[in-house]
């Protein structure tokens, strides 16, 4: 400790020269290394951010900026470890003791000191500011380290719901570049709703799950090149229920979000959907941007039972199901911004 101790930065501010070379001598004297002298109190801020000092001592009586402007001028910095201040002082009454200390300052010593008894007070301050610049060290470090074992826990939650999107895309050879452009749609659809930067891109990251429930649906109904009959209709149906049980069970906002966007994608405004029925505000709003998206590039992407539907067709079928299928705000929101709509569309064309 006392190695770190005469490292420390100390920095003595005094108009008086002559109590400048004293503070220097004595504290040489004792082993500090590096002591800072300052004659012109103006320049105590920048000196002070340039240097970091660890202990300040500071005189009362000095022209332009007197000690207690001084103090007043480094706590308004705000930073969240100030130095110990010692003020010394001619000034040997209990108001001026007072008021320094109402100020900030750690300690006040009168002249003339006896220097034992400084050096002593400087040590003590010393030693104690250090262990809490430690301690202040020793918790960034550990706030460092939570914020990156938070994103690699991020990051791994994000990297298996990707390589669950890829799966459901390889189970489906309908799918291409489906997923990429509708959760593309659905992060514009949640900008224009004015969501935040990061709740943009959770939907971005959790919306390719909207289908991982197709994982569970026999080959021979998910990829029959035709029409579903009643009862592989009902069996296909049942992707958004095994695709909620997928993905629950995580307290995670991105899985969470996953779970409700795979559940309620098919859900409709008017209550029709499956496989709940639940009607308008019941549906997350994750689930009711999921919708409009999903069906958007279904409608106008090739399927083996159907060709692909030109732009136009598919806006007024959307416009048709305002209020059906889907929720007219997002309706009109989506037409109104159809341009960049189609060019999320051309921009992950199928190939």
């Amino acid at each position: 400790m006392k190695e770190i101790r005469n490292n420390s930065v100390i920095l003595a501010i005094d108009d008086n020269p002559t109590n400048l070379k004293l503070l220097d001598r004595l504290l040489s004297a004792k082993g500090y290394k590096h002591i800072h002298l300052l004659s012109d109190s103006r320049d105590a801020v920048s000196t002070y951010l340039d240097l970091q000092p660890d202990l300040i001592l500071l005189d009362i009586n000095m022209p332009h900026l007197d000690g207690f402007e001084v103090m007043d001028a480094l706590f308004a910095l705000e930073q969240t470890l100030v130095p110990p201040i010692v003020v010394i002082s001619a000034q040997q009454c209990l108001e001026s003791t007072l008021k320094a200390l109402q100020k900030g300052a750690r300690d006040y010593v009168t002249k003339p000191f006896e220097k034992n008894e400084l050096l002593m007070r400087v040590q003590n301050l010393l030693d104690a500011h250090l262990a809490h610049k430690m301690l202040n060290d020793q918790a960034q470090v550990l706030e460092k380290m939570v914020d990156l074992r938070t994103k690699e826990l991020h990051d791994t939650r994000l990297s298996v719901v990707q390589r669950l999107g890829m799966a459901a895309e390889y189970k489906d050879e309908e799918t291409g570049n489906h997923i990429l452009r509708m959760s593309h749609m659905c992060m514009l659809l949640a900008r224009k709703l004015g969501w935040s930067d990061y709740q943009c891109e959770l939907l971005l990251h959790a919306s390719p799950m909207h289908d991982i429930g197709k994982i569970g649906i026999p080959d021979s109904v998910l990829l029959k090149p035709g029409p579903l009959d009643p009862e592989q209709w009902e069996v296909m149906k049942k992707h958004a229920q095994i695709g909620g049980e997928l993905l629950s069970g995580d307290t995670s906002d991105l899985m969470i979000m996953a779970k409700n966007i795979a559940l309620c994608h098919h859900e409709k405004w008017d209550g029709s959907g499956y496989p709940s029925g639940l009607k308008n505000e019941q549906i997350p709003i994750e689930g009711r941007i999921a919708a409009i998206a999903d069906v958007f590039d279904a409608l106008t992407s090739v399927r083996p039972y159907k060709d692909a539907w030109q732009a136009d067709k598919a806006i007024g079928y959307i416009q048709e199901q305002s209020g059906r299928h889907f929720e007219p705000r997002l309706v009109e929101i989506f037409v109104n911004n159809i341009e960049e709509i189609i060019n999320i569309k051309n921009q992950f064309q199928d190939q």
